[in-house]
């Protein structure tokens, strides 16, 4: 018996004038791309990273497998800046849910996006943020029920970003029929705690749930892009299909070649 994923995928842009979160559902994976403020082309990053990353998916790979399709990834936002030089600098976060071989999940993660399990009506964090605050957080100088108001938040420890040295955790995690993940970027735990998201989270319906964390995020005054993927864990005697991915927020956009600063909506 092996798994496929049944996932709903959303995003919104807030009160940012666009949106440069990118996501991805298939029934062979899953994954959220936040596009890094405060450089150049965030959402040309996340776009550019995830669509690279599930160009041709046509196996369940294993761990190593999934290393090397994210370096070519990130060596495609190399590419990107070695052709315009305005680009240099652009980078993404990444976490990612895919069945990999034998049917088992692997989980990649770099950045402070995150993934969470939730079995049993228990949610667990699956992921540890790559950022300043959670430094703080595991040295025991910020408490961590103060990390989401702290000031520096923001401020992550390592992304994609076309550099030689840039590589995500890869990992298998064990799972059960029926399990669900949530993949998010930072807009939704920054501003709605763990609590919350779990309860929300435990809904029957995945579409109900995915639009209603991305509503409490903006209802309770979200300055960034939202963006979840709720992925349910379904037995399935066959692998899963090689389904085209739905695609949200910059990911299904398509950028112009004479300037990638501006998206145009498919």
């Amino acid at each position: 018996m092996g798994f496929r994923l049944e996932s709903v995928a959303a995003s919104a842009s807030g009160p940012r004038p666009s949106n440069q979160d990118s996501a991805f559902a298939a029934p062979w994976g899953a994954g959220v791309a936040d596009g890094v403020g405060g450089g150049p082309a965030g959402d040309l990053a996340s776009a550019a990273f995830v669509h690279r990353l599930v160009a041709g998916w046509h196996q369940s790979p294993d761990a190593e497998m999934l290393t090397e399709r994210t370096l070519m990834a990130n060596w495609d936002i190399a590419a990107h800046g070695h052709r315009d030089p305005r680009l240099v600098g652009m980078a993404t976060t990444f976490t990612g849910l895919f069945v990999g071989y034998r049917n088992r999940l692997l989980l990649a993660h770099i950045g402070d996006s995150r993934a969470y399990s939730l079995r049993s009506g228990t949610m667990t964090r699956m992921t540890r943020d790559d950022s300043f605050v959670q430094a703080l957080v595991d040295g025991g100088h910020v408490r961590a029920e103060d990390a989401m108001s702290h000031p520096h938040r923001n401020l992550i420890t390592a992304s994609m970003s076309g550099g030689p040295d840039d590589l995500p955790l890869v990992t298998w995690v064990d799972t059960l029929q029926d399990d669900r993940w949530l993949l998010c970027s930072d807009g939704l735990t920054d501003y709605v705690d763990d609590v919350a998201v779990s309860e929300v989270l435990s809904r029957d319906d995945r579409e109900e749930a995915a639009s209603e964390l991305i509503d409490l995020a903006l209802d309770a005054g979200a300055s960034d892009n939202v963006t979840v993927v709720v992925a349910d864990v379904i037995a399935s005697d066959d692998a899963p299909p090689r389904k085209t991915p739905v695609f949200v927020g910059a990911a299904a956009r398509r950028f112009t070649l004479d300037d990638p600063f501006r998206d145009v909506a498919v």
